[in-house]
């Protein structure tokens, strides 16, 4: 998939919000349809006379869509621009509802992608899945009203808004990214060259070990959160003894703490380190499932899942804003919808197997899974590769990195060279270090002709045999024949350090 283009200007700007609006308007249809699924287990259970191991097959449902969605991405992207996909997304959420099944994810992949890409974007990925959790939030107080109103429960009507919510939602879509509602090439014409391009971006996807890594940890950690929120409801009546219809709205609180969470957590998860927030964050969260495990007290457990839901909300923003500085641009799309569809395994396979042991051990066996998941999750996130914020001045560094809402003059040669002066000063710490598509610091110093580099390169004792693909100094034709996409590609590359 081609680098997004962020609009600038300021007459633009309007439309950009529009299109984050748009984009969280999204996550909040997709929220209470979620959000609702632990409050109607119990009802699902008594309307068709089935156990827990049943109630497995409709997270097997929601995986099936995640799949089809991660194989046909790459394909699709080859031939549809980013409005037709989520287009395409928000038609099929629609249907989804009217069918009520399980159905494709295109717009969570692109959504994703897109908020990536513009400046701050670890706030506006906290705000679009903060919309999330607010659909969460609201989804059980519907779901609940609905499902006990009458001595017959009707729980199925509730499914009628989030259809109307659709609707909305598709309509905001159209509106916010007309612009882009376009085929970029007819089907069936495709050129061999673009063919061969997206089994190629697959390929690198697949062979890009930090995408394994960053899908494990949303293995484990959306493992945890939909197997809480999807029995904790069950776990309540059936062993705590609580009533149906209070405890219907109790994973509200969860997804209330999770939607101030991602909203309040994201700016100080950012300027306080992801890696070293996010463990702290996972090990708050094991202490509080414990206190929720272990003291069987109603306010006790309510507070424990709403603080639980609080300081889980920032993991999984945190991860996507990990996951655009780690995957180079060429992959981005294709190895966020694969680290998306890993999740999910996670996300359906734990839900399920708790099902399944219920139905033989009792739900009692939610709360050991749920400290085992957390614990994983904490371990995982260890194993993703670091990432140095920058190695130079943060305003520069914002200006480089965040190159699609500078203007193009932001990017100049005097820039660059100062840039990699400042690298050069600085070789010492950095020559440890890969790029986010594996390749190591030096051959983006080779590339970019720096000599300074290279003699400072040399006294450190570094290999400097390695060279550009074509013998010449790549970063310094890119910047002079006004290549800005390639010069900023090789800068990011620059930037965007981690440890392996």
């Amino acid at each position: 998939m081609e680098p997004l283009e962020v609009e600038t200007a300021s007459p633009q700007i309007p439309r950009l919000y529009l299109k984050l609006v748009s984009a969280g308007f999204s996550f909040f249809v997709a929220g209470i349809n979620d959000g609702s699924l632990g409050p109607l287990i119990p009802y699902i259970r008594q309307a068709y006379h089935i156990d827990t191991n049943l109630v497995a097959v409709v997270y097997g449902t929601t995986f099936c869509g995640w799949l089809v969605a991660a194989l046909s991405n790459s394909h699709l992207c080859q031939y549809l621009d980013l409005g037709v996909l989520l287009a395409l997304g928000a038609v099929l959420q629609v249907l989804a509802h009217a069918l009520r099944t399980g159905f494709l994810r295109f717009h969570y992949t692109h959504a994703n992608t897109f908020v990536a890409s513009v400046k701050a974007a670890h706030r506006w990925l906290g705000f679009i899945h903060a919309m999330y959790m607010a659909g969460c939030l609201v989804g059980p107080f519907v779901s609940t009203a609905v499902a006990s109103a009458g001595m017959h429960s009707r729980w199925n009507l509730f499914y009628a808004a989030p259809l109307g919510l659709g609707v909305i939602n598709l309509v905001l879509v159209i509106g916010a990214f007309h612009d882009s509602l376009r085929l970029t090439q007819q089907f069936g014409q495709s050129p061999p060259e673009s063919r061969q391009k997206g089994l190629q971006e697959m390929k690198q996807t697949l062979c890009t070990p930090s995408v394994w890594l960053l899908s494990l940890y949303f293995f484990f950690f959306l493992g945890a959160a939909i197997t809480a929120g999807g029995w904790i409801v069950e776990y309540l009546v059936d062993v705590r003894d609580r009533d149906l219809k209070d405890m219907g709205y109790v994973p509200a609180g969860f997804y209330g703490g999770g939607f101030l969470g991602r909203l309040l957590l994201a700016e100080p998860t950012y300027r306080w380190g992801e890696r070293r927030m996010i463990f702290l964050y996972v090990v708050l969260c094991v202490g509080l499932q414990l206190m929720f495990w272990l003291v069987p007290n109603i306010i006790t457990e309510a507070v424990a899942i709403s603080l639980f839901g609080f300081f889980s909300g920032p993991f999984f923003a945190t991860g996507i804003s990990v996951a655009s500085k780690v995957f180079s641009a060429e992959i981005r799309s294709s190895a966020l919808a694969l680290v998306f569809v890993l999740g999910q395994v996670g996300g359906s396979i734990f839900p399920a197997v708790t099902g399944i042991l219920a139905a033989h051990a009792g739900v009692k066996v939610l709360q050991p899974i749920l400290v085992g998941l957390l614990g994983a999750t904490g371990v995982s996130w260890l194993m993703v590769p670091r990432i140095l914020r920058c190695v130079g001045p943060p305003r520069l560094y914002d200006q480089l990195f965040f190159h699609r809402t500078a203007r193009k003059d932001d990017i100049a040669k005097p820039q660059s060279d100062f840039v990699l002066g400042y690298v050069a000063a600085n070789s010492s710490k950095l020559l440890g270090y890969r790029a986010p598509n594996g390749r190591s610091v030096l051959h983006y110093i080779a590339a970019a002709g720096n000599e300074a580099l290279l003699a400072v390169s040399q006294k450190e004792g570094a290999d400097i045999s390695v060279r550009c693909d074509k013998g010449e100094a790549a970063l310094h034709v890119a910047l002079e024949t006004g290549q800005d996409a390639t010069a900023v590609q090789l800068l990011e590359a620059l930037f965007t350090l981690r440890a392996w």
